[in-house]
């Protein structure tokens, strides 16, 4: 079991910065491929970055391209979601999820197996 805890949310003006920290217990996430969503209000969840095992492959969602970067420290036991020129539309609740499988950067949701219980990101025009 793999219990994984989001933090870092808040309320930021459109183009500033916030960093979202994802802390997992019960396994070591080297053996996890981890995976960061989002749920705005009345909007099914949707995936917004994924990180391979070692970090050495990522994926994003087109809308979050080139803003958003995630990254991980395994040492650590954490995964991370830099976040860049917030926009109004990023507002939501962000989830993080692990894939025990770990195989490659899953950008699916059925593929995940643990979730966190999410962490509100709020953007003010």
């Amino acid at each position: 079991q793999v219990h994984v805890v989001e933090s870092g949310g808040g309320l930021v003006q459109a183009g500033g910065s916030l960093r979202l920290s994802c802390a997992a217990s019960g396994r070591t996430i080297s053996t996890l491929t981890m995976g960061w969503f989002r749920q705005g209000t009345g909007k099914e969840r949707e995936f917004v970055a994924s990180i391979n095992r070692s970090g050495g492959m990522t994926y994003y969602a087109d809308s979050v391209k080139g803003r958003f970067n995630i990254s991980r420290d395994n040492g650590k036991n954490t995964v991370y979601l830099q976040m860049n020129s917030l926009k109004p539309e990023d507002t939501a609740v962000y989830y993080c999820a692990a894939d025990r499988h770990g195989l490659g950067a899953t950008r699916g949701i059925g593929a995940y197996d643990y979730w966190g219980q999410g962490t509100q990101v709020t953007v003010s025009s």
